[in-house]
């Protein structure tokens, strides 16, 4: 992802919520990684769901943000987690 796509992501963000909102981060990780995304959530509760075949595990978390810079800054940090697929 480059800054011209996390720009236009800010702006959508600032244009559908209010900060600090709850906001809902969903990722696909390969079975195995996914402790590395609950890292990056320390303190909130995950849901987490294997794929039919467990070569896949979704990873869901609500979490109160203060601004659409704070939730990019988490995707930023996840991207650096291999395989990861952000929804």
């Amino acid at each position: 992802m480059d800054e011209n796509w996390f720009n236009s992501f800010r702006l959508k963000l600032d244009e559908h919520y209010a900060w600090p909102a709850l906001y809902i981060y969903k990722f696909i990780v390969p079975t195995g990684q996914e402790g590395l995304v609950k890292n990056l959530f320390p303190f909130h509760p995950v849901t987490e769901k294997l794929s039919k075949n467990g070569n896949y595990t979704s990873v869901t978390i609500t979490v109160m943000m203060q601004s659409s810079d704070a939730v990019i800054e988490v995707y930023r940090k996840a991207a650096e987690i291999e395989g990861i697929v952000a929804l």
